[in-house]
């Protein structure tokens, strides 16, 4: 099996490199992952004839100093070319990306231009922030649900990649798998004056977000940052993603890069025709 792996924490995050072990046991292993942290770039492309640079690290190793999309596409268009991989598989995020997190998140985003492309994808996430999380859960656990994932693939279904959240406890502690659906929910109050010292409680610098602990500022300028609440919507039901999440299980989600609303295109064709 031809496996490539991605993320959008950048090829030195501990995340990625825990998947690269979990996944060796099941084929050639290649990782084209970021050079820099590119969270919240959903599917976005480094485009506008953007100069790109790219650095063979060896051993099956790669960086590409743009978004999590364009590492796929990269992939695709040079190493893969002529023989694309037989799934794609980005992450381990560092970070849950259940719920409404899955519209931003560069981790999905990556498994998307996968799904683009025909290729089965999975994008893996772990609900913690700090970059020396521990990721035993996930290296107990993914390797059963890839199996099962991979058992069965739709051949008749576009677009399709699947979300798999674990949450951040004891692996001993985990109550099962499950599928859920995507959360709603929205996030509140995001906007909070820059504080270098919020990064701190993640076991963060700003330093590792590609950013500066000492920034410099034009006349006129502040500083905020993106820091806000997430509120879960009272319709959810328990086998909403976040929520199985919370409740100690590791959640399973299956999304699509096709975005039409189906019953809404029924029901405009009532209207309109």
């Amino acid at each position: 099996m031809r496996i490539l792996i991605t993320n959008d924490d950048g090829y030195q995050a501990k995340g990625i490199r825990v998947l690269a072990g979990i996944m060796k046991k099941y084929g050639k292993v290649t990782v084209i992952a970021p050079k820099t942290h590119q969270s919240g770039m959903s599917m976005a492309v480094s485009l506008g004839f953007k100069q790109i640079a790219h650095k063979d690290l060896g051993d099956g190793w790669h960086y590409v100093d743009a978004t999590p999309a364009s590492c796929v596409k990269f992939g695709l268009n040079t190493m893969f070319l002529d023989n694309y991989p037989d799934v794609v598989v980005s992450g381990i995020n560092h970070g849950s990306n259940a719920s409404m997190a899955s519209c931003y998140s560069g981790t999905l985003g990556a498994a998307a231009e996968a799904a683009l492309n025909g290729i089965p994808a999975i994008g893996v996430s772990l609900d913690s922030l700090h970059p020396d999380a521990d990721f035993d859960v996930v290296e107990k656990y993914f390797g059963e649900v890839f199996e099962k994932l991979m058992a069965d693939l739709p051949q008749d279904r576009y677009g399709v990649y699947y979300n798999v959240n674990f949450p951040d406890i004891p692996a001993s502690e985990i109550r099962g798998v499950r599928v859920g659906y995507q959360g709603k929910g929205r996030w509140v109050r995001e906007f909070k004056k820059w504080d270098a010292k919020h990064y701190e409680k993640y076991g963060l610098t700003p330093e590792m977000l590609g950013q500066s602990s000492n920034p410099v500022l034009e006349d006129g300028e502040e500083l905020y940052m993106m820091v806000g609440d997430f509120e879960s919507d009272p319709r959810n039901t328990p086998d909403a993603d976040h929520l199985l999440v919370a409740d100690g299980y590791i959640s399973v989600t299956a999304h699509n890069i096709d975005c039409t609303d189906y019953t809404e295109v029924e029901r405009l064709r009532t209207l309109i025709g």
